[in-house]
């Protein structure tokens, strides 16, 4: 197996939404991207894999290192293999990836976020980031993108802590800020067991409100010449946005009990119809 298959088996894999989006882009970018988010599934799993915090960091250690070995030509890895010639196409920043090593370890080092500044950087780091390397790999002529991609990797990690709430409680993981869960009157126990009560519902509405301002943010700052180039992150927001609307459709505090997804037929249509009609 080459390493660009290696990456595109891990992407399909995984039935992430990101996926669907890919699948329109000519080969060189689609292989670039799809081994960007190969590798961010490779440090994602070390730390949702491994119940030893310090076999975690070991493993992360030597990620840090193989992106050293990237970046110095000597890439070991397949999916740094994979990303060799995307790193020399499109620039991408050593730092960022590093950066979202960063970001992974800090789920060793904390599972609670005292307010929305703190949960900021989290999301910065994991999710941000990526959105800056996708808009170098996607193309782009405004550097005013780059805050378009900044706020909508912000706009898509929000969404994932929503959608996820009740999977990460279940591994002693929240993400929604403490500050805020006192501000509704929701405890932990509500969080970890479950409750589906009033205030719980109405701490998931300002969540997901709080999401969607991310993505008009976005898209506001999308400037239009490159709005053709970026359409696979318009792509993905389709799809995520429709699954804040079935999650609030649903009653927002069914998440703490199991995940809403969409169709695999229905994330492709609406990353086909973004595509078409943008």
């Amino acid at each position: 197996m080459n390493a660009n298959q290696y990456c595109q088996d891990k992407a399909a894999a995984s039935g992430s939404s990101f996926y669907y989006s890919f699948l329109f882009l000519p080969e060189p970018r689609r292989q670039a991207i799809t081994a960007l988010y190969a590798f961010c599934r490779e440090v994602d799993d070390v730390v949702d894999e491994c119940a030893d915090a310090a076999i975690a960091r070991t493993k992360l250690a030597w990620w840090r290192a193989e992106i050293a070995n990237l970046y110095a030509g000597k890439p070991q890895h397949p999916v740094t293999q994979a990303l060799a010639p995307a790193v020399r196409s499109y620039g991408l920043n050593e730092e960022h990836f590093q950066e979202i090593i960063d970001g992974m370890e800090m789920d060793l080092d904390q599972n609670r976020y005292a307010d929305f500044k703190a949960l900021q950087l989290y999301c910065y780091r994991v999710a941000s980031v990526v959105g800056l390397l996708s808009a170098s790999i996607f193309g782009y002529s405004d550097r005013k993108t780059l805050k378009y991609a900044h706020d909508l990797g912000m706009a898509f990690q929000l969404t994932n802590i929503i959608r996820d709430i009740g999977e990460d409680a279940r591994r002693d993981r929240i993400y929604l800020p403490q500050d805020e869960l006192a501000r509704f009157g929701v405890t932990e126990i509500d969080i970890i067991h479950g409750h589906e009560t009033k205030t719980v519902r109405q701490l998931l509405e300002f969540q997901i409100d709080r999401a969607r301002q991310f993505y008009d943010r976005a898209f506001a700052e999308l400037p239009r010449i490159d709005r053709r180039a970026q359409r696979p992150g318009l792509m993905m927001a389709a799809i995520y946005r429709t699954l804040l609307d079935e999650i609030q459709a649903d009653g927002c505090e069914k998440v703490l009990s199991r995940r809403i997804s969409l169709t695999p037929l229905r994330k492709l249509w609406l990353a086909w119809k973004t595509w078409v009609f943008g």
